[in-house]
């Protein structure tokens, strides 16, 4: 009886095989399967990245070398220019750089020319010739000086080479040696610059004689 009964039992437990169990098992193992070497190197699976192709990089160069030339050409354009400019407003700096002055000296040339007039007239005092002729001076002097002019008269003081020119050597009780005994032409300065030195006749002190005494 027990026989039986185990029979039974492992009868029940067991699943009988059928046709349907077996087409489900096959198509479950089909979709585990591992792709082939051929599907996994297939070309057409594989997207090519997007390369420029020679023709465009070529293009494209030639673009830039076009752009260069035409920068390099319009910088050479604009330093001819710059250079033309500044030759012709230094051309035109030194042709009036002496405008003001001029315009300066104007008032002083038509005070110099009455004063010749009145000098030639019958009842021309010497006296007022003198007066007259000192103003023009004075106003020579002045328009000048607006300009950066100024007068080296180094009467009486310490003699510098560096703005005087002696042109002998006198004795003097009156002005110590080495000092400028007389101014024989006066100097001139401009801007600090010199532009004549003062010619003047330097003290030797007093005579051989005195000085031996």
């Amino acid at each position: 009886m027990n026989d039986t009964a185990s029979k039974t039992d492992n009868e029940e437990s067991e699943i009988p095989v059928t046709e349907a169990t077996a087409e489900s098992t096959d198509t479950a193992a089909a979709a585990n399967v591992e792709p082939t070497e051929e599907s996994a190197t297939d070309p057409k699976a594989i997207e090519e990245p997007d390369v420029p192709s020679l023709e465009g990089k070529l293009q494209a160069a030639l673009a830039d070398v076009a752009a260069a030339k035409d920068a390099q050409l319009r910088a050479l354009a604009d330093l001819e220019n710059f250079r033309r400019r500044t030759v012709r407003e230094k051309e035109e700096l030194r042709a009036f750089a002496a405008s003001r002055i001029v315009e300066d000296l104007m008032p002083v040339m038509d005070n110099l020319g009455l004063a010749v007039i009145a000098a030639k007239a019958d009842n021309a005092e010497l006296k007022s010739l003198v007066e007259g002729v000192e103003m023009v001076g004075n106003q020579f002097k002045s328009a000048l000086n607006n300009h950066g002019l100024k007068e080296v008269n180094p009467n009486g003081v310490a003699f510098d080479p560096n703005l005087h020119e002696a042109l002998s050597q006198q004795p003097s009780d009156d002005v110590e040696e080495g000092h400028v005994l007389q101014v024989v032409r006066i100097g001139y300065e401009l801007n600090g610059r010199l532009l004549r030195p003062a010619s003047v006749i330097v003290s030797g002190g007093p005579a051989a004689e005195e000085k031996e005494a």
